[in-house]
């Protein structure tokens, strides 16, 4: 297996961040297999969906319904609603694997493999991307 970590900043707001190019590249030339991204933090998580039609600022609007920025969770530290983050990976899983075919990801047109993060305290994020030849 290969594998490789990479940094992101993700800044002070809920963001929606498209790895999906970084993705493209670490498959690139590997032939067939799985890609499988990995976000080592307790607090965002990985989501294919459509990007830049508005579907990333929808999943944002949804995740700030089901998971309001207020002082309703126990878990509390950080800035408001910061407990929020961490009730995310149940519904935004830390990790997606995709099928790479002749060192190309098998996503469909629209699908864009995403970094979800809405948590505010943490401005760096650390992906691991790993490839496992078929």
């Amino acid at each position: 297996m290969d594998t490789e970590t990479r940094t992101y900043r993700t800044g002070d707001r809920d963001v929606v961040l498209d790895l999906t190019r970084d993705c493209a590249r670490f498959a690139a030339g590997r032939g067939d297999g799985l890609l499988h991204v990995f976000v080592p933090h307790a607090t965002c998580g990985l989501a294919i969906l459509e990007t830049g039609a508005g579907s990333d600022d929808d999943l944002l609007s949804v995740l700030g319904e089901l998971l309001p920025a207020d002082d309703r969770w126990l878990h509390r530290h950080g800035t408001r609603g910061h407990g929020r983050s961490h009730v995310l990976p149940a519904l935004v899983p830390p990790y997606a694997t995709v099928p790479v075919l002749d060192g190309r990801l098998a996503l469909g047109t629209w699908q864009s493999i995403c970094l979800v993060d809405l948590n505010v305290d943490n401005h760096e994020r650390e992906v691991r991307f790993s490839f496992l030849a078929g």
